[in-house]
């Protein structure tokens, strides 16, 4: 498992920033005074970078600037706008915009607030907000979106992921961003404000109101930011489009917008049509799809009509008057929206006068209770007597399978002949097909438990044949079993994640969310799902999901298993895996012991768990030098899972890979390489020759050869690890750094300077991108090119390279760090020396 690895001299095991492969133009490393981490998001006319401003405040910012190459007047002008939209607002509810400038190249930013949030529509259903919380939390929208009017601003292209929900004290805060097309209201936004062209639609189709789609622009006013609300409302209440462009073809669609054609259902009309999926809706919203339906119908459904009516004149005159009359939704109040029949108001009475009104119908009350019980009860208790029955029929089968799995063993069948695990396991799997073809569900679970054990066994072919039957078995059963459905995609998508097949994986366990959300809490699958997908996003580089996933994986487990549970202290070890990975291992450490502690307490000190813990314990430790006690952890962890898998299991190379790094740096070399070669033709053998452990291997082999002299033999293991994990890695991960770095050390042994040169400069942009500002492998390739720059007599560049490097060494916090930072003096001196610099040399040899 990728938890274990620890590719030195990378960060263990896996740093990156990327949402995905990928190829386009270097990050600059500074815009202005601003460090530039990694892209947030990319438009038409700009890039979104998460920033570290350092001075006067250190913080990390959002800095938006206009693409290289576009600096037309027309998105010059918009680009202003947005600029000075923002500059003009001040609202909770509203991204707020810090500084504005010009970079080097004259291309003008703004720097924001960094919003770290998701979108609203995937924030109320990952939090399963109920109707009544979503409605609260949109009217909070509503008010950003009145400021901005009152502020002369329209926003013109609201929508779901244009709106991001954080968390202040535990509680929901919308952001609304991208004011990317804006449009002033009676006033100039800036001097050249952008006059919306002839032809060119201006929002997004599904979000849009019909005066937007006529293209003209001439006439659109705040009551299109009302429209684009009610859009949003809907799909925040339904879960779906009132209509959307994709079904009809967008022309198709864009014509009848205009034309004000389009005539979409009412929220609780359009929940009715959705027969198979409106379970899963209503259990997003912490209801059955028949409560929703009520919800919906009434005062709902006129306010959302209301705001998307495509005759503005008859929509909300105001945001604010669209927020009152959903605050009037929350008070129990007659809505603005809804002719006021005598029958509504006394209906809107009697829910704002519950106990009064209640207490005097009482006796009427008490006369009926009891035969409504009485039904009631009937009903559920017949239903729930349905499902025990078919629950214990399929135990009941379920057990027999397995009774007659097991008889291959007796003396009558084995006929002296000792029977393996392996030959249980694949007589199982032949019977299952074959005895159980009639009984498709029962079959499927089965198909899926085996595939299971045969993953766990590393014996990749003969699960996903089996993972893959038992996908198919529960698609053909339609939507009737969707936490079976479940458990077989997370299972494939874990499946594809071990053997390196990322996109299959990604695809696979997306779905499987999308079916976990939809069940009660406490259901395992889900749980699961999350677990499998968080690991394939950090093995990804994609750390602010994986993070998400995992704390939100973190809460369901802490409220229904426990704090204290074997399940919580498992995604601990996640989360702490992720803190050593971007170049914390000193914060890892601790956590990691802890741990270890929890792990031997419940499981034992020799189980695989422990060994798990053992291992990643020892990872933080060898990140910060501290060889001897990471050896003696790792050992006893190879020990154990030698004894648990055999000699030839992935888990098993792990250990000799990272052992094999302890050797390197104690510089065993043969021994290291000898230990990279086991561990590699291992991983070849279970995962092919592709998979990112191959690359981690070859690096670290290539690095013992060049330290042992062997450089010739080390350029071609580093070129192809390179294009292993370009191929397969996140852009910008560290791991590529490594290779990268590895690759520029031995061109510079081979006296190729251009090639060293190039080469370690990849490695910095990456390693300074992706990695903690303190970290150790910094300091690595800044020494290099410091090397590298003395060797080619460009000695100011040296000068500075080496006294950076002595502050990053100083700063990493390794056990080490002492005897490194005397090399690079004696380096840094030596160098001092050849310019006749003597007297300053003698100054900085350690003594």
């Amino acid at each position: 498992m990728m938890s274990d690895a620890t590719a030195s001299p990378s960060p263990s095991p896996n740093t990156g920033r990327g949402t995905g492969r990928g190829t386009g133009p270097p990050l600059p490393d500074h815009i202005g005074p601003y460090r530039i981490l990694q892209i947030l998001g990319e438009g038409g006319m700009g890039v979104v970078y998460e920033a570290e401003q350092t001075t006067p405040v250190h913080r990390r910012v959002a800095l938006k600037i206009v693409r290289a190459g576009l600096e037309t007047h027309d998105v010059i002008a918009r680009f202003e706008t947005e600029r000075q939209a923002l500059a003009v607002m001040q609202h909770e509810s509203i991204a707020m915009v810090l500084e504005a400038g010009a970079s080097e190249t004259g291309q003008p930013y703004f720097v924001m607030e960094l919003v770290r949030g998701i979108c609203i529509t995937d924030y109320c259903d990952s939090r399963k907000l109920s109707v009544r919380e979503r409605v609260a939390l949109f009217i909070q929208v509503c008010h950003g979106v009145q400021h901005a009017h009152q502020k002369g601003v329209i926003h013109r292209d609201l929508k779901p992921s244009n709106v991001l929900v954080t968390e202040v004290d535990d509680e929901p805060l919308p952001k609304i961003i991208d004011f990317g097309i804006a449009k002033a209201i009676g006033q100039r936004l800036t001097d050249a404000t952008l006059v919306t062209l002839m032809g060119q639609t201006m929002g997004t189709p599904a979000y849009m109101s019909p005066e937007q789609a006529e293209m003209s622009g001439l006439d659109v006013d705040t009551r299109t930011d009302t429209y684009s609300l009610g859009v949003m409302l809907y799909e925040l209440l339904v879960g779906r489009l009132p209509e959307d462009p994709q079904e009809t073809g967008l022309p198709a669609f864009m014509m009848r917008l205009s034309m004000r054609e389009t005539d979409p259902p009412s929220p609780s009309a359009k929940l009715t049509t959705l027969e198979q999926a409106r379970g899963a809706i209503a259990t997003l919203r912490g209801t059955n799809a028949d409560d929703l339906r009520k919800q919906l119908r009434g005062d709902l459904d006129w306010i959302v009509m209301k705001a998307m009516d495509k005759d503005r004149n008859r929509r909300y005159q105001t945001v604010n008057g669209l927020a009152a009359d959903l605050g009037r939704f929350l008070a129990h109040e007659p809505v603005q929206a809804r002719p006021p029949t005598t029958t509504y108001r006394m209906r809107k009475f009697v829910r704002r006068h519950r106990v009064g009104v209640l207490a005097g119908a009482a006796i009427v009350v008490a006369l009926l209770a009891g035969a409504a019980a009485a039904t009631v009860g009937f009903v559920r208790a017949t239903r729930a007597n349905a499902l025990a029955v078919q629950e214990a029929a399929t135990a009941r089968q379920v057990s027999s399978f397995l009774v007659g799995l097991f008889n291959v063993s007796t003396p009558d069948r084995a006929r002296g002949n000792p029977i393996t695990a392996r030959e249980i396991l694949d007589s199982g799997a032949v019977k299952l097909e074959t005895d159980l073809a009639d009984q498709p569900v029962v079959q499927a679970r089965l198909m899926n438990t085996i595939g299971d054990v045969y993953q766990e066994l590393g014996l990749y072919s003969e699960a996903e044949r089996l993972l893959a039957k038992s996908l198919a078995t529960r698609e053909s059963l339609g939507g009737n079993h969707p936490a079976d459905l479940a458990e077989s995609l997370t299972s494939l998508g874990l499946l594809y994640r071990e053997q390196g097949r990322y996109d299959a994986a990604d695809s696979m366990l997306v779905r499987a969310s999308a079916l976990g959300r939809a069940l009660p809490e406490p259901y395992p699958v889900y749980t699961r799902t999350l677990l499998v997908r968080s690991e394939l996003s950090r093995e990804r580089g994609r750390y602010a999901e994986a993070d998400s996933l995992i704390r939100l994986r973190l809460g369901i487990l802490e409220r229904t298993v426990g704090p204290e549970s074997q399940e919580v202290v498992s995604q601990l070890a996640t989360l702490a895996s992720m803190v050593a990975e971007q170049g914390r291992p000193a914060a890892a450490e601790s956590l990691f012991r802890r741990i270890l502690a929890a792990q031997e307490r419940t499981s034992g000190s020799d189980s695989p768990r422990a060994a798990k813990a053992m291992s990643n314990l020892a990872s933080s430790l060898f990140e910060q030098g501290k060889l001897d006690e990471a050896d003696s952890l790792y050992r006893r962890s190879l020990a154990i899972k030698t004894r648990a898998y055999g000699e030839d299991h992935p888990d098993v190379a792990l250990d000799l890979y990272n052992i094999a790094n302890v050797e390197n740096d104690r510089k065993k070399y043969a021994e290291a390489v000898a230990l990279y070669q086991r561990a590699q033709a291992i991983w070849e053998k279970h995962f092919g020759p592709d998979h990112p452990y191959v690359g981690a291997a070859l690096t670290s082999a290539a690095n013992a050869y060049s330290s042992m002299g062997r450089n010739a033999e080390a350029v071609p293991l580093l070129h192809r690890a390179i294009a292993l994990r370009e191929k397969t890695l996140a852009p910008d991960h560290p791991f590529i750094a490594t290779s990268y770095n590895q690759l520029g050390v031995t061109e510079l042994h081979l006296g190729r300077y251009a090639e060293a040169e190039a080469a370690l400069r990849k490695a910095l942009a990456m390693r300074e991108k992706s990695l903690e500002p303190t970290s150790y492998y910094i300091g690595e390739t800044l020494e290099s090119l410091a090397d590298l720059y003395a060797a080619t007599n460009r000695y100011a560049q040296a000068d500075s390279l080496y006294r950076r490097t002595l502050k990053q060494w100083e700063a990493s916090g390794r056990e080490d760090a002492q005897q490194r930072r005397e090399a690079t003096l004696r380096s840094y001196a030596g160098m001092l020396r050849r310019q006749g610099r003597t007297a300053e040399a003698a100054a900085l040899e350690p003594k």
